[in-house]
């Protein structure tokens, strides 16, 4: 068996190939999809393409590609090599976030992408297309993988590290259940669906999810403040601009309501997560530095503050009586 994947250069990348390699399988790493030359890469002698690359956002977004665009471009060159084997990597945010999602969503969910995430609606495309390509000649087949958030230590994405950062961190309302899935698991997941033919949508995840108050506790966030609806959403929106960064519009909704998808399809093809929501997330990020101090070290810190906030409202206080004085 004989594999052409693209995108290889990542974090995904490297562990699919791993993987693959293990398995017996030759790999043919592309980059991307004009890097496929050489006699290795001539019709008929690859079994399987492999496409990691529509779904690494980052790479599409430094360069200003689309992901259908790219999908399109790795299914020509399918056609091209002759392959009847198709693993196509998407994003379980192709289902989208609301409030009336079940929890959790099943491969039989429609598509509701945020219409302002253009990412996850370009995703969306890229299916039909993936699907429209695998209708098109008997014999041919192709795999769809929705994974969840993918994480892992030192090799996060911008997007899953905004999506992160972003998850259990609502001021003042309930936060939805969210899922962390590794990288190494996500490989394995790709690894399988090669070796096995798998055909069809496929969700990937770890088993169950984290509930909202529970990220919030593995982020040391601290307890939620009551404040008004208004005044909260105020605070959410300018907290999620100034801390994330430069975030594309409509990811923001992808931390305010459930998207959570059930991997029980995949696991009855015998794939098994070895890591678990927790552990993804606690590996995937740094622990606040205020979790790391010792309960004597806070209240030192904390009667520092009380103490510099006296001498705030002190000094505003003889500024105002001065004020006074002056005006009589």
């Amino acid at each position: 068996m004989r594999a052409v994947v693209t995108g290889s250069s990542g974090p995904l990348g490297h562990r699919v190939v791993a993987e693959l390699r293990r398995a017996g399988v030759e790999v043919i790493e592309a980059d991307r999809i004009d890097d496929l030359t050489g006699p290795e890469v001539e019709p008929d002698r690859v079994t399987v393409l492999v496409d990691l690359g529509s779904s690494d956002h980052d790479r599409l977004a430094a360069r200003r590609e689309s992901a259908t665009e790219f999908a399109v471009g790795a299914l020509e060159a399918a056609d091209l090599l002759d392959v009847r084997q198709v693993v196509f990597v998407s994003s379980a945010m192709v289902y989208g976030p609301s409030v009336n999602n079940p929890v959790p969503l099943t491969e039989e969910a429609v598509l509701r992408p945020d219409v302002e995430f253009v990412f996850a609606r370009q995703l969306a495309t890229a299916e039909a297309t993936v699907d429209e390509w695998r209708q098109s000649r008997r014999g041919r087949t192709a795999c769809v993988l929705r994974p969840a958030v993918a994480v892992a230590d030192g090799a996060n994405s911008a997007l899953a590290s905004a999506l992160v950062a972003g998850l259990g961190q609502r001021v003042a309302e309930l936060d939805p259940p969210a899922q962390f899935l590794h990288l190494d698991d996500l490989a394995s997941a790709v690894a399988l669906a090669v070796t096995q033919r798998l055909d069809g949508v496929y969700n990937v995840a770890p088993d169950g999810w984290v509930a909202g108050e529970r990220v919030r506790a593995l982020s040391g966030e601290r307890p939620r403040v009551p404040l008004p609806e208004r005044a909260a959403d105020v605070l959410g929106r300018l907290r999620w601009r100034f801390l994330r960064g430069p975030i594309p519009p409509g990811l923001r909704t992808y931390t305010r309501a459930s998207w959570v998808v059930s991997n029980g399809k995949l696991r009855a093809t015998g794939w098994v997560p070895t890591v678990t929501n927790e552990q993804a997330y606690v590996e995937a990020t740094e622990a606040r530095w205020w979790t790391m101090l010792s309960p004597k070290r806070r209240q030192e810190l904390a009667l520092g503050a009380g103490a510099l906030l006296v001498a705030a409202l002190a000094a505003i206080g003889v500024v105002g009586v001065r004020r006074v004085l002056s005006r009589r």
